[in-house]
């Protein structure tokens, strides 16, 4: 009842506040300035104007500063993505970490902090975005296609996740504030920003912490078949919460004859991901067809860290910039799972018949060390740039785990049940390797404009040498050694209409390469499906030629609206191709493999409008919307079907309203993200999401307080998933199921209240 209380108390305070804004809007005057434009109240923090997506003069680049999303409070980097345009994510609800630009996997996007990699935690060298917390962000930059002077991983595309430097504040803030999460449990948030003149240069420190919540609840019902027998149900409970640690270091000053910049930042996320679940026999929840009850705790912390030096000097008849740079993650993880079997026998509840326990310990730590020189000089009327970047990354893996099954009534002594009874940890096969990988990566770009038209073209080289030591396989084929070399060029071409429209063209052939997992040695017994997987060192990467087609339109002094077309052809396709060799589980079952082999194409259509209605007397309200519409084909050993897991489309539609004779303002966003598909040998997954809205009310008081009011997932949305799992290839070919599941996850509404302090 509490939670209801609470829950209705604050949805009705944010109701009544939009009802009372609305009325007091439409008696609102213009504005409170003497041009008629809206009176911005401070520069640095408070402000009373709306902010919309910038138009930049970088080639297929969309930038959007932090104000943009600030009216609602994002909490990560991954809250503020999900509002742009062709940014989908395939977490669970509410989760905002892998993304998948364009729809396509997170390892075909490329994630830059500062315009330098980092190193992910995860297996195919992606990033989670929701490790980094917004308040360290000055803007992100969304990099359509790729350019010479930049990595060329990104064949979805890049995301450029600009950090606070010292010339972004010349003062500065606290932000202090609290969540309310629908089992009533409160989160505290924490800010410190200044930026200014300090140590002969300018200076900006930042730091924050941030509690993170999310309860859920899911049920799931499994068929022997789709439209079959009810075999089971199942209940669970999953709680995710934890606290957010960072640190923001930036400082800028001449010396000598050029310009020194250091940079630093630093940010831990401890995390704790509780789940506990009922199963019950034929869907009947009653103690008697209880069939099992199941703890699944993963504790994780992740550190994440960059450190960066770069100096730019006058020299040789143009600009010369050397830079110096060292990024890593630490990610730690322990999950334990303990399952209590019942009805195994006439035991009745609340003896159990059969008790498994399991422990895994994870811990991969990845670091790179990077350098770079560019010279940037003028060449008759162009623009010459060159340079080479080289990179030497190290990575650590260790997966190490225990199970413990026994059979109740003859259980040892003493019992595993019994804490402390665990052990010896052991590696898990593939689980235990080291990776040294090095990159050397020359470039060249020649850039210009003759009248109307703007164009750039370059050439990028990225050489590899890869050297894999796995120690969970035999000593003959622990050492695995690979090198290739990709030729990356890219061409822009911007035509410039008049002084509000222009044309954009862009051509650029990209890169990904193999994940991690898929060039171990290993052989894992039983991981799809009965089929066993065996990793491939030989394997090269994927390769793609990418074109995208814009328009965009300047709409008064401050709004803008934009087409893009885009389409990629994927080349050297890494899929899972059938060996021959007969598994482990036996006839039926194969060893299956990743190679290079087939092709796949991606396109699609990204609309964007940013827009105050000034055209139809309302300066003082904005707008904003943006649609993608996704498609793909790819062929796999069942036929044709989309590249997994890409939405067929992403849409974001929202308003901001300001209010200046009271100082205030409110807003809604709403996104949606469409249906996707992702197919495995052993499993095929349909999963939807339902419609997620947003509302805020803001107060400013003074030129230095700002009070706001966020609700976040006001339409209580769910994640929806059906599964058809298959024991072999030949069963996912005759459509012989082994389960058939559907999945409901849920989660309720949140609420923020946030207070900004400007100095």
């Amino acid at each position: 009842m509490k939670k209801n209380l609470l829950a209705i108390g604050l949805s009705r305070a944010i109701a009544s506040a939009l009802l009372i804004a609305g009325a007091a809007a439409a008696q609102d005057t213009a504005s409170a300035s003497p041009d008629g434009s809206t009176a911005q109240l401070d520069a640095l923090e408070v402000r009373g104007e709306i902010i919309y997506r910038d138009r930049t003069e970088e080639p297929a680049t969309l930038v959007y500063d932090l104000e943009f999303f600030q009216a609602f409070e994002p909490v990560t980097v991954g809250d503020m993505l999900k509002r742009v345009p062709s940014v989908a994510f395939l977490s669970d609800v509410l989760e905002y970490d892998g993304v998948r630009l364009r729809g396509l996997d997170p390892g075909y996007t490329q994630i830059l902090i500062n315009g330098n990699r980092v190193p992910g935690a995860g297996f195919d060298r992606s990033f989670f975005v929701d490790r980094i917390p917004a308040e360290l962000v000055d803007r992100i930059e969304i990099v359509r296609s790729s350019s010479a002077d930049r990595s060329g991983d990104a064949i979805a595309g890049a995301l450029n996740i600009v950090l606070r430097d010292g010339y972004s504040l010349d003062g500065g803030y606290i932000r202090a504030g609290a969540a309310l999460y629908p089992d009533d449990e409160i989160e505290p948030t924490l800010g410190v920003v200044w930026g200014g003149e300090a140590l002969g240069g300018q200076l900006l420190v930042g730091a924050s912490t941030q509690g993170r919540r999310n309860p859920k609840l899911k049920f799931s019902e499994r068929y022997d078949a789709p439209g079959g027998t009810l075999d089971n149900t199942e209940v669970q409970t999953d709680t995710r919460s934890g606290d957010d640690y960072s640190l923001n270091l930036d400082y800028t000053a001449d010396v000598g004859p050029g310009k020194l910049g250091l940079n630093a930042f630093f940010v831990r996320t401890d995390r704790l991901q509780d789940e506990d679940s009922l199963e019950y026999r034929g869907g009947i929840e009653t103690q008697a067809n209880l069939i099992s009850v199941n703890v699944n705790d993963l504790d994780i912390r992740t550190d994440n860290y960059q450190v960066g030096a770069q100096y730019e000097w006058q020299a040789a008849g143009g600009e010369t910039r050397v830079r110096l740079g060292y990024a890593g993650i630490d990610d730690e993880q322990y999950e334990l799972e303990d399952e209590f079997e019942y009805l195994r026998d006439a035991n009745p509840f609340p003896e159990a018949d059969r008790y498994t326990g399991d422990r895994t310990y994870v811990d991969i730590q990845d670091r790179e060390l990077s350098g770079e020189v560019r010279h940037t000089r003028d060449v008759g009327r162009a623009e010459l740039r060159l340079g080479v970047e080289a990179t030497r990354k190290d990575r650590d893996t260790s997966i190490t785990a225990d199970r413990n099954r026994i059979t109740i009534p003859n259980a040892p002594a003493p019992s595993p049940v019994i804490p402390g009874t665990f052990g010896p940890f052991l590696p898990l096969d593939g689980g235990l390797n080291t990776i040294t990988e090095t990159r050397i990566e020359p470039f060249a770009k020649l850039s210009g404009e003759s009248g109307a038209m703007e164009w750039e073209a370059g050439l990028r080289y990225q050489q590899t040498d890869v050297e894999i030591n796995d120690l969970t396989v035999a000593p003959a084929d622990a050492l695995a050694e690979n090198d290739y070399g990709v030729f990356l060029p890219s061409a822009h071409l911007r035509w410039n209409l008049d002084d509000t429209q222009r044309i954009t063209a862009s051509v650029a052939r990209t890169m990904r390469r193999p994940g991690f997992d898929q060039i171990s040695p290993a052989l894992i017994l039983a991981e799809l499906g009965d089929n066993d997987l065996l990793g491939n060192p030989d394997l090269e990467p994927e390769t793609a030629w990418g074109l995208d087609l814009g328009w965009e339109r300047r709409l008064g002094s401050r709004g803008v609206v934009g087409v893009n077309a885009f389409y990629r052809d994927i080349s050297n396709l890494i899929e899972i191709a059938n060996t021959g060799v007969e598994g482990d589980e036996g006839p039926g079952t194969f060893v299956l493999q990743p190679r290079n082999t087939g092709d796949g194409e991606v396109w699609g259509v990204e609309l964007d409008l940013s827009t105050p209605l000034t055209a139809l007397g309302l300066d003082n309200t904005g707008v904003f919307f943006n649609y993608s519409w996704l498609d793909s084909g790819i062929d796999d050993l069942f036929g044709k079907r989309k590249f997994n897991d890409q939405s067929n489309h992403v849409f974001n539609a929202g308003f901001i309203q300001q209010l200046p004779t009271l100082a205030a303002s409110f807003g809604a966003s709403y996104r949606k993200q469409g249906e996707a598909f992702g197919r495995i040998v052993g499993r095929e997954i349909v999963t939807s999401y339902g419609g997620d809205l947003e509302m805020f009310i803001e107060k400013r008081l003074g030129d230095q307080w700002t009070l706001r009011l966020t609700g976040s997932n006001l339409l209580d949305s769910s994640k929806d998933e059906i599964f058809d799992k298959f024991n072999t290839f030949d069963d996912q070919v005759n459509r012989d199921y082994d389960e058939y599941e559907i999945e409901t996850e849920s989660a309720g509404r949140v609420y923020q209240f946030v207070v900004r302090y400007a100095f």
